[in-house]
């Protein structure tokens, strides 16, 4: 290849870390702030600790990573040879993560070409994946951008949650928009849309509202080659099995991960949480 293009993302993408590792993807992580501590997600802060304080009623919280973390985060790159960088990250309207890489790649040493992707967990995880593969074949850093592009213009996230609370306490969804789940005690299910967690149905039970999760996914995915996703929060058994009936039901299925989202993400949505994520290729 005649330039190296290095791909950065975010804790948030929740990519497999040998995934990582084979296609020399970095992440920078971000922060939850358990208490009076500041942990770093993916290293300091185990989903079961989440999980456990979010029960207990703990005071929990999240924050970007400083413009420095960054700028450390390019400048190593940049020493190891690369010529370029594309850096992609989760939604800039559910964190201030993407702000902060456009004023480290002001001063970095190298072009960097710093990408809202609109997206959280896998469904960043699949828009990096995309960019790496695309370098991997000797591609700009144009290029590679257009293809984490093309890869998000595609892909679709939808969730449960057993409670709106989190996503309330937490700001990402509006004081209206939480009592779409209270009224009547119905099961909320939510999807991405331009950047933003908003309502999608409502169902009167979690069994009734995971079924509807698992039609929406399959229909989405069609019949055409397509990656799915389906993570969780302290619910492995339940992703397990709709991990399983998607994998019948989906005849152009490539890659199908199941994964537990980390802190940052769990902090947001609580446990119970199953998510499906639909990235056609």
């Amino acid at each position: 290849m005649s330039r190296h293009v290095a791909i950065v993302t975010d804790s948030t993408a929740y990519l497999p870390a040998r995934t990582m590792e084979r296609h020399g993807i970095t992440a920078v992580p971000l922060t939850v702030v358990l208490g009076d501590r500041a942990l770093e997600e993916g290293t300091e802060i185990s989903t079961r600790s989440l999980a456990q304080a979010l029960q207990k009623r703990r005071s929990v919280t999240t924050s970007r990573p400083g413009p420095e973390l960054f700028a450390e985060t390019y400048r190593r790159i940049a020493e190891n040879g690369a010529e370029g960088i594309v850096s992609l990250h989760l939604s800039a309207e559910l964190s201030g993560t993407h702000d902060a890489a456009v004023v480290a790649a002001r001063d970095a040493a190298v072009p960097v070409r710093v990408v809202d992707t609109g997206m959280i967990a896998m469904a960043l995880g699949f828009c990096a994946l995309a960019a790496a593969e695309t370098a991997e074949a000797g591609a700009t850093v144009d290029e590679a951008v257009t293809a984490a592009e093309k890869r998000a213009a595609g892909t679709s996230a939808y969730f449960y949650v057993d409670t709106l609370d989190y996503l309330r306490r937490g700001g990402r969804i509006g004081a209206a928009q939480a009592l779409f789940g209270s009224a009547l005690a119905v099961k909320p299910l939510l999807q991405l849309q331009e950047g933003r967690i908003e309502p999608l149905e409502k169902v009167r039970t979690a069994s009734r509202a995971i079924a509807r999760l698992e039609e929406i996914a399959a229909d989405r995915a069609g019949s055409a080659p397509v990656d799915i996703a389906v993570h969780h929060l302290a619910a492995p058994d339940r992703a397990s099995a709709l991990a399983d009936r998607l994998r019948d039901r989906v005849p152009g299925l490539a890659d199908l991960h199941v994964s537990e989202v980390g802190a940052v993400i769990g902090a947001h949505t609580g446990p119970g949480l199953l998510g499906v994520v639909v990235s056609p290729r």
